[in-house]
């Protein structure tokens, strides 16, 4: 793991496992004590982000928002869970770094337990000394109670002949499975539930544009107009006087003005509608589909051995 790196690159980066498959993001960071450097990272594992599992950064690498870790993610998924925004004591330490068969090499093991800080809304938030979760580690090959034994590096281990094995996690309580070396005389048989709901996401968008567009309209107008008619009527007593007013003989030159009526059109702009753009809920089904896996027993016995059954269980 790179040194001096700060927790806040850490959260919220992408851890992916050996084989480069995604386990999750960091929920929280993990402070050494002596160091102040990051020595553990919690990733939200399980269907939804139901489970909350701790990760050595001893040999994590990292590249830009991401952090590759040298397990298989069903090893991170498995590991010993702890409780959120709680302290890692020394006891849930050796759990984990037995679990994980890498060895102790944080500047605290000789002093004190790891910081654990958070995404919380004041910041980087460090929890006091005490002891947290955790799974029992009192318990040692063969059920029996043994006294952890303090080492040269300040930690409190179980000795090395309770601990050594094929390299599984024999921490566990008493009945937890039969394949270790330190259960009762019961074996738990498990099965993965689906639990479905929704999550809300953009889907798309909608945008209303208003653009400008023309066409030619055609109105019919009535018009009038003014044209030259010349009436002539004959000299009579009634109009006589007029005649004579003028001089005998004359040039003269009358004039009239006509008039008409032209189609004009002028041009207003008015409101036509008022146009908004919303949204509706349209209910509707969709089907999920995963694959559940579910422990199986089977009885397996010497020839000769007579078996009998108590109690009915149902096969899904």
């Amino acid at each position: 793991m790179a040194q001096n790196i700060s927790p806040d690159a850490l959260f919220g980066t992408t851890v992916y496992d050996k084989d480069g498959d995604k386990i999750g993001k960091v929920d929280e960071v993990y402070l050494d004590n002596a160091s102040g450097q990051p020595e553990w990272v919690s990733v939200k594992t399980g269907l939804f982000g139901s489970s909350l599992s701790l990760i050595p950064l001893a040999q994590a690498s990292t590249s830009g928002d991401s952090v590759k870790v040298p397990f298989a993610k069903s090893v991170v998924k498995d590991a010993p869970h702890h409780d959120p925004g709680k302290e890692l004591s020394e006891t849930d330490e050796v759990d984990l770094y037995r679990y994980y068969d890498i060895a102790d090499t944080s500047a605290s093991a000789q002093t004190s337990s790891t910081q654990t800080t958070g995404t919380h809304n004041t910041g980087i938030q460090t929890t006091g000394t005490g002891v947290s979760g955790g799974y029992n580690t009192d318990r040692t090959a063969g059920g029996h109670d043994t006294e952890p034994t303090v080492t040269d590096d300040g930690i409190d281990r179980i000795s090395d002949s309770t601990a050594a094995g094929s390299g599984h996690d024999h921490s566990r309580g008493e009945g937890y499975d039969t394949s270790g070396d330190n259960t009762d005389d019961a074996m738990t048989r498990s099965k993965e539930e689906l639990r479905v709901g929704t999550e809300t996401r953009e889907s798309g968008r909608a945008r209303l544009r208003k653009y400008i567009t023309s066409e030619t309209v055609s109105r019919t107008v009535p018009v009038s107009r003014e044209e030259v008619v010349i009436s002539r009527e004959p000299i009579t007593n009634a109009n006589r006087g007029d005649a004579y007013s003028g001089g005998d003989l004359t040039e003269e030159e009358h004039e009239v003005v006509l008039t008409e009526e032209r189609a004009v059109a002028e041009k207003d702009v008015v409101a036509v509608e008022r146009v908004q753009l919303g949204t509706e809920t349209v209910q509707g089904t969709e089907t999920v589909q995963a694959e559940l896996r579910e422990e199986q027993i089977d009885l397996d016995a010497d020839a000769g051995v007579k078996t009998g059954q108590s109690g009915k269980r149902d096969r899904a």
